[in-house]
């Protein structure tokens, strides 16, 4: 090993530790594979908002599911198939006169099984600190300029309880399918910092 090997060396931090003592031990008792590690690993990592976005196309297509989406979003997803295993899911509906945004001020808290990979700006100190203190400016610096009159609710996501943003419907999809108008809807939309 080189000195130049040496320098690149970090020492992982107490979370990363955690996981891999958490992993090992798992994995010593039986409990689960390296394989089974690996593909849930694989899933995750490939997938995107894709899931989120069906569902709120769905929404915006049937009334009747929209509410039982906003009535049990856990419920509503796995109706289509999605699982939300051990956490509460709670669909919150922009309108006109409400815009809300989504974070986890503790950590990195997130829908995973419907959104994949939480982007890096959403697990930062900066994003999680400021979103609850000066909401306005940090959608402004996402391009998303929310009127003065309306309100912006930020959500604080917890480690048993997700949040999911459900967009309101863009003018002029009024003929649009289902694929088409789940292909409208962006993982940034559905945490709210997107339109």
């Amino acid at each position: 090993m080189s000195d130049k090997d040496l320098g690149t060396y970090r020492p992982l931090t107490y979370y990363q530790m955690m996981e891999v003592s958490l992993r090992e031990l798992l994995v010593e008792k039986g409990v689960i594979t390296e394989a089974e590690v690996e593909r849930a690993m694989g899933e995750i990592g490939a997938r995107g908002p894709e899931r989120g976005a069906k569902m709120v196309a769905r929404a915006w297509l049937d009334p009747a599911y929209k509410a039982r989406m906003l009535a049990d979003g856990s419920a509503a997803a796995e109706e289509l198939g999605f699982e939300v295993p051990g956490l509460k899911l709670i669909v919150v509906e922009n309108t006109q006169d409400t815009h809300n945004v989504i974070v986890c001020t503790l950590c990195s808290c997130y829908p995973r099984m419907l959104l994949g990979i939480p982007p890096e700006w959403y697990k930062s100190r900066n994003y999680r600190s400021r979103v609850v203190r000066e909401p306005r400016a940090v959608l402004e610096e996402f391009g998303t300029r929310i009127a003065d009159e309306a309100k912006i609710r930020v959500h604080d996501s917890t480690a048993d309880m997700r949040y999911l943003v459900l967009p309101m419907r863009p003018a002029g999809t009024e003929n649009f399918t289902e694929e088409q108008l789940a292909d409208l809807v962006t993982r940034d939309s559905l945490i709210g910092v997107k339109r």
